[in-house]
């Protein structure tokens, strides 16, 4: 009887170790997923903004060719 309470244990421990290294793993990869979406929306702003730059410059030359997209 001892022996299989101390095989029950053994086994919840276990289980519980395996359940929280797969939460750490789940939140690892989200953080990573947040800092990447981050990256490419930083990236597509930085893009954005280098357009409107360019377009403005366009603009105030008269330069058809930039404006073509």
């Amino acid at each position: 009887m001892k022996n299989h309470y101390r095989n029950t244990i053994t086994m919840l421990t276990t289980a519980k170790r395996l359940a929280d290294f797969g939460y750490r793993g789940f939140s690892a990869s989200m953080m990573l997923l947040t800092l990447y979406g981050g990256y490419l929306c930083t990236m597509r702003g930085y893009r954005y903004m280098n357009k409107q730059k360019e377009l403005q410059v366009a603009a105030e030359n008269q330069d058809v060719e930039v404006l073509k997209p």
